[in-house]
């Protein structure tokens, strides 16, 4: 009888964790995440942030959707172009509304997401350095220690 009970809370555990693993962040956590990282580096006037907010919001709101039917089964190819189609336009929208440096330190941030963003160790001296960052497979390899 103890096994039987310890086997049942085992299993009821698992699946909690399991559970808990799967919770999707909001279109708003979404949105707060990027924005902040955006107005840390651009350093945005209160009406940029305000007017990127809600072009990221909408564009967090369709992300959210495929992936909902992605994981339903019910996704297509049409979806995945349509995304990229909208954040093509996002990011088209936001260029518009930066001006003079805010310009190329945008073009850094596509560029740290689009290679998984940068990486920074710090060295013996306390000074940060950038690591290289591996793309691809390669990538996804465990580093092992001599």
């Amino acid at each position: 009888m103890k096994r039987y009970i310890l086997a049942i809370m085992l299993l009821l555990g698992v699946n909690s964790l399991t559970k808990a693993q799967q919770k999707m962040p909001t279109p708003q956590e979404m949105t707060v995440k990027n924005v902040e990282e955006l107005e840390k580096r651009l350093k945005l006037s209160p009406t940029q942030k305000s007017v990127i907010h809600n072009y990221i919001f909408d564009m967090s709101k369709l992300q959210l959707e495929m992936i909902k039917r992605q994981q339903a089964g019910t996704s297509n190819e049409d979806d995945v172009t349509k995304f990229y189609k909208v954040q093509n336009e996002t990011n088209d929208k936001i260029r518009t509304i930066l001006k003079g440096d805010q310009l190329p330190e945008f073009e850094k941030v596509l560029e740290d997401r689009l290679n998984g963003g940068t990486k920074k160790k710090k060295n013996k001296k306390g000074k940060k350095e950038d690591e290289e960052v591996v793309t691809g497979i390669s990538g996804l390899k465990l580093e092992t220690k001599p």
